[in-house]
Order: C-alpha cells, then sequence, then structure tokens
C-alpha cells in the first residue's frame, strides 16, 4: 500500500464524518406525538455521590452467603457470615487443615484486598484435588461469597483476580507419549 493511497482513504474518512455531522439527528419520537422536548441536559445521568450498587445483597436466613469455588480438580462449598474471623475447612480449623503457611496465605487473600481482615467467619467444605488446589478452591468461593456478602467489595475483589476462576487444569496423557508431552527415551539402534 502506497502513501497515496494511505491519504486517499484518510481523505475519504474525514468527508464521511464531516457528512455525517452535518445530517441533522433525527427528532425524538415524543417530540412528534406533541410532547414537549426536553434539555438535553435533562438526558445526562447526574453525578452520583455513592457509587451505585448493580447487584443485590444475597444472605440467607442466618445471614450467611454461599458461593461455589474451584481450582483443578477441587471444589469447595463456602459460607461466610460477619463474626470473629474463624475459618472452619471441612470440619477442622484452618491452621490443621492447611498446616502449610503459604495455603493459609491464599486463603486469607480475599480479605486482605478487602480490608476485611478478622471480620468474617468462614465454614468450607472441599472435595476433590490436593491440598494447593484446595486452597485456590476455598479462596475462590471466599471472594464470590464476599461479594454476595457486600457488594461494594466486588470491584476490589475482581480487580485482584479473584473472582476470576483459574481454568489451568492438568494436561490429559496421550498415547504413544510417557506423560502428556513426554516421549518415551529414544534409542538410536
Amino acid at each position: 500500500m502506497s502513501d497515496t493511497d494511505n491519504r486517499q482513504s484518510l481523505a475519504d474518512l474525514a468527508a464521511l464524518t464531516q457528512q455525517a455531522a452535518a445530517e441533522p439527528a433525527p427528532a425524538p419520537v415524543a417530540a412528534e406525538a406533541g410532547v414537549e422536548e426536553a434539555a438535553p441536559e435533562a438526558f445526562a445521568p447526574a453525578a452520583p455521590s455513592t457509587p451505585a450498587i448493580l447487584r443485590e445483597r444475597e444472605v440467607d436466613a442466618q445471614g450467611r452467603s454461599y458461593a461455589t469455588g474451584r481450582r483443578k480438580d477441587a471444589v469447595a462449598r463456602v459460607w461466610v457470615k460477619p463474626g470473629s474471623g474463624k475459618i472452619t475447612v471441612n470440619g477442622r480449623d484452618q491452621e490443621v487443615y492447611f498446616a502449610r503457611p503459604t495455603l493459609r496465605l491464599v486463603i486469607n487473600q480475599p480479605f486482605g484486598v478487602a480490608d476485611r481482615v478478622g471480620q468474617y467467619d468462614v465454614i468450607a467444605t472441599v472435595k476433590g484435588g490436593g491440598l494447593s488446589g484446595q486452597a485456590g478452591a476455598v479462596k475462590h468461593g471466599i471472594a464470590q461469597a464476599l461479594s454476595k456478602q457486600e457488594p461494594l467489595l466486588r470491584t476490589a475483589v475482581k480487580q485482584a483476580g479473584f473472582l476470576t476462576r483459574d481454568s489451568r487444569v492438568v494436561e490429559r496423557k496421550k498415547y504413544g507419549k510417557a506423560k502428556a508431552r513426554r516421549s518415551f527415551q529414544f534409542s538410536k539402534r
């Protein structure tokens, strides 16, 4: 493509935009019906003093929010309710179930992002996968339940990436291979 072709297409674009601006905008239907036309400022939304809540607060009769979290092969059912910050996983305390400090750190990330450390009790049941996948599933469930408990926290939790399900799973083994991609040892002779 040469420079003249490029200039020509830009000139055509400029002509089209000027032509569109010169045409009068179609009159609103309300004006044809005999209703007085409102000022254009009336259609502009007023600046909200507080952020608008787009979602409703979802809690049950006991004041709990429920969510399901998933990671790898693990599925966590999570209930979040206002409390002292106690986290129970499969009927055991988080320090007992997740002995590694890194796993406990993963679970508490949504509360740290939302500045709600020690304000909510969590009851979770987890099935499938290993400890790392289960910790990720509980984190995903806590983040979802927290955004249902307090809809205003959704933006902070979403920006941290905790509401998105991590879709990475183990790749399947292929026939003719030792593992998913690992080949058998090659023998030249």
